[in-house]
């Protein structure tokens, strides 16, 4: 009961500013059963529909072939038609399957990741509880619940190729949670809280306060987290667990109709919440790379304007999903690149690679903090120097983009013109 009233009595900036007034105990539960029910019900199809549309047409692109385009504009309503047929698909339970777990699994793999939108700051106002100030570490945890369905998925089928996907999936998720925590680590200690909105503030008055230039071994812990969240959303080259070419798609093989799209609902769901954290930690959150955002926000909430403030929280919203949709497309990218390796190597990886390097950028991280004073000029130096890095980096990158796109757009696409001379 003490933490429903200490839910109930946070500060709802997004309602002070539609009421003109402090909301009722009534209007704040009713505001937040709409946000669940309404807003992240309806945020998390969406992301579905859309990563499911993106990667098939990313897909297409880097195999040179078409991806969809056939089903509305640009193939944009293919998401729809295959959400149509899975509704259609008999609901089918194997002869000697542990029915009961069979059932449940998929929402277990599903709400930790519906759950972790939660904690997401969208905006300076636009996150559900702002009281929560270990948001971080409840991300962590409960993304880890994921497992268990998954676990719960191959060992309730009674399918042997289920059981090695489940097996595969709780050694890999448990085994690069480590580095994964330990390159958050790196971040918290150099900034001292596990608050995400309090991270956010940070980051949000230009691109040279974003932590991944703050020193470099934020830098460096920036790439660790990437990778080590590609082998916890299950994303190639660590999809292990549901490897095609070996077990026929893992834990997930025996499912079908509406509980199979449930596994892939929320592994897209849960590449964006990873992506949303990484935006948070690494790239300014929900700030433009000019603060232009914080300043306006700040500027309209000491004039005591009304709804101004909201429309600088919708910016935000769209500056933080931007964000996460370009490191989606990194994600997407790096599946349709590279090749899978073996479950010995992916864990090899790990330990003898991912975990050392890890503690090394701790480690690193702690003497810099301890020898470099904030606000220094050795520490300004290296943030300005970092940034321009890292601008370099994302221009070239767009450079590399564009061309191969107008190379690709030159090139006549694979069963998309006649055929060949002389034969069918």
């Amino acid at each position: 009961m003490s933490l429903l009233l200490a839910t109930l009595d946070r500060p709802a900036p997004v309602l002070q500013i539609l009421l003109g007034r402090d909301p009722a105990l009534w209007v704040t539960l009713a505001w937040d059963v709409m946000l669940v029910m309404g807003v992240f019900l309806g945020l998390v199809s969406v992301i579905g529909f859309i990563a499911i549309w993106g990667e098939r047409k990313v897909a297409g692109r880097i195999q040179h072939r078409h991806g969809p385009n056939r089903v509305g504009p640009v193939g944009l309503l293919q998401s729809l038609a295959d959400g149509i047929k899975l509704a259609s698909k008999e609901d089918l339970l194997p002869g000697r399957a542990d029915a009961v777990l069979f059932y449940i699994a998929p929402y277990l793999a599903f709400a930790p990741v519906f759950t972790a939108f939660l904690a997401l700051p969208f905006g300076p106002d636009f996150v559900f509880d702002r009281t929560l100030s270990v948001s971080l570490l409840w991300v962590l945890a409960i993304l880890g619940v994921e497992v268990i369905g998954v676990i719960l998925a191959g060992w309730s089928s009674n399918n042997k190729w289920s059981i090695y996907g489940a097996m595969r999936e709780a050694c890999q998720l448990i085994s690069y949670e480590i580095p994964l925590g330990l390159s958050m680590l790196v971040v918290v200690l150099a900034v001292g809280t596990l608050d995400l909105l309090k991270l956010s503030e940070m980051q949000s008055h230009g691109l040279q306060h974003w932590l991944v230039f703050r020193q470099p071994f934020t830098a460096a812990a920036a790439l660790v987290f990437f990778i080590a969240s590609l082998a916890s959303n299950k994303r190639a080259p660590f999809d292990l667990p549901e490897s095609d070419s070996e077990l026929v798609a893992g834990y997930h093989t025996e499912y079908s109709g509406l509980r199979f799209s449930l596994f892939y609902l929320a592994e897209y769901n849960a590449m964006f919440v990873m992506s949303g954290v990484m935006a948070v930690l690494f790239l300014g959150s929900w700030a433009d790379p000019f603060g232009l955002i914080a300043h306006g926000y700040a500027k309209a909430i000491a004039g005591g304007q009304r709804w101004t403030p909201l429309l600088w929280n919708v910016a935000a919203a769209g500056v933080f999903t931007f964000k996460c949709a370009v490191l989606m497309f990194i994600q997407m990218w790096v599946r349709w690149t590279l090749p899978r390796p073996r479950i010995d190597q992916v864990l090899h990886a790990c330990v003898k690679v991912m975990v050392p390097a890890s503690l090394a950028l701790l480690l690193g991280s702690a003497v810099w903090e301890l020898v470099v004073a904030h606000g220094s000029m050795t520490e300004r130096i290296t943030q300005t120097v970092l940034a321009a890095a890292g601008v370099a980096l994302v221009v070239a990158t767009l450079v590399l983009i564009i061309s191969a796109f107008i190379q690709g757009r030159q090139n006549q696409q694979r069963l998309g013109g006649p055929w060949p001379a002389g034969g069918a």
